[in-house]
């Protein structure tokens, strides 16, 4: 059986995800301190954990509506409200995924025809480019700079468009980098936009890790609430990684072709999650809160760690990332990850991993405890030693 003959050639050409790799090699040595994955390493609120609970027990394990219970849809227009003023009807303008990658991939999905072209800001997460891909679109990267904390800019947008854009992925707060978009810059982008039949999907999974600041949607701005598909999920926020659960909120014709595709694909998100969700929305305010304040103090540590090893890097503003340059070394982004892995036992991700624009960088995550980084920044400071 020939199958190089049978497999589509674009499925065979998309390369596995950067993340994964390093995580999996480090997961097969022992004694690895691993900064390498985005995952919160706090439990799930405890009145979350106890609703799942109590909804197993009760034996609510039936199917709920495809695009999610009513109840939980109502919930979560009650948070973007009270937390961002975003304004949504539940029945028509919210789904509710299979986590935050599904809504994602039901966007492109719905929006893009063969030919479309997608504007992707980078470095950026990993999934985006595949999922344009397979859509039968065009990706377009827009490289962004370390000198503009990696953010979009109007100069740089305007650079990119054609008559063939249809959609901009907009990833703030950033994976990998940590980069934000304060309202001042979303201003900028949307003036462009609202010129242009172009949607925007905005990722906006880690919008409350965002320090100094309110997080702001671009869909809160003037005329861009049509244009803009919100995603956004339970896994950072709620540290719900595990429980697959996100959602999307924008425009009804949109969201109305992404439960259609929804359908067919998945049926419905799991009804034990939707259930801890709801409590999730309604009482775990002060949870978010609390987790937000002890990642902040995480942030300032390691930031300042980096920095004074002389792997430079801007403080990032949102998220559980830094994103260190380490041009200095001489080493190329995978050169760094594996001789460090391979010495110190300490897990990192190249910054190419995230686009071309990510090389000469690394991401390092700090959804681990303190004690975790202090002990990997130690065994750093001693490969970079014997570099030198």
């Amino acid at each position: 059986m020939d199958y190089s003959s049978i497999i589509p050639k674009k499925i065979q050409e998309i390369k596995p995800s950067g993340i994964r790799k390093f995580f999996d090699i480090a997961n097969e040595m022992d004694d690895v301190i691993s900064l390498s994955v985005g995952e919160p390493d706090f439990k799930t609120p405890f009145s979350v954990r106890q609703v799942g609970i109590d909804t197993l027990e009760k034996g609510r394990t039936w199917y709920s509506a495809n695009a999610g219970m009513l109840e939980l849809r109502e919930e979560i227009c009650n948070y973007l409200a009270r937390r961002f003023n975003l304004h949504y009807e539940a029945k028509t303008d919210v789904l509710v995924t299979v986590g935050g990658s599904e809504a994602i991939d039901l966007c492109i999905r719905a929006l893009i025809d063969s030919g479309d072209e997608v504007l992707i800001p980078e470095p950026s997460f990993v999934c985006y480019t595949p999922i344009v891909t397979l859509a039968g679109g065009t990706p377009v990267s827009i490289k962004t700079r370390a000198e503009d904390h990696f953010r979009l800019t109007k100069e740089a947008l305007l650079a990119k468009i054609t008559d063939k854009t249809k959609l901009l992925v907009l990833p703030y707060p950033n994976n990998p980098t940590g980069g934000v978009m304060r309202r001042k810059h979303l201003e900028e982008i949307a003036s462009v936009l609202r010129e242009r039949d172009i949607m925007v999907l905005s990722d906006e999974i880690y919008a409350e890790l965002t320090y100094n600041g309110r997080h702001v949607s671009i869909a809160e701005l003037d005329g861009m609430k049509e244009r803009t598909v919100v995603v956004n999920g339970f896994s950072k926020a709620y540290s719900m990684t595990g429980w697959r659960l996100g959602y999307a909120a924008g425009p009804t014709p949109v969201i109305k072709q992404m439960l259609k595709i929804h359908q067919f694909a998945i049926m419905c998100a799991p009804t034990t999650s939707q259930y801890a969700a709801i409590e999730a929305l309604r009482n775990c305010d002060s949870s978010i809160e609390n987790m937000a304040a002890e990642y902040n103090t995480r942030r300032r540590l390691i930031v300042d760690a980096f920095n004074k090893m002389g792997l430079t890097c801007f403080e990032p503003e949102g998220a559980f990332y830094i994103f260190p340059c380490i041009k200095s070394t001489g080493l190329s982004s995978e050169e760094f990850c594996e001789k460090l892995l391979f010495s110190q036992k300490v897990a990192v991700v190249p910054g190419n991993a995230f686009g071309d624009s990510g090389e000469g960088f690394i991401r390092v995550s700090y959804s681990y405890s303190v004690k975790h980084i202090l002990e990997a920044v130690k065994r750093i400071q001693k490969f970079l030693d014997s570099l030198s």
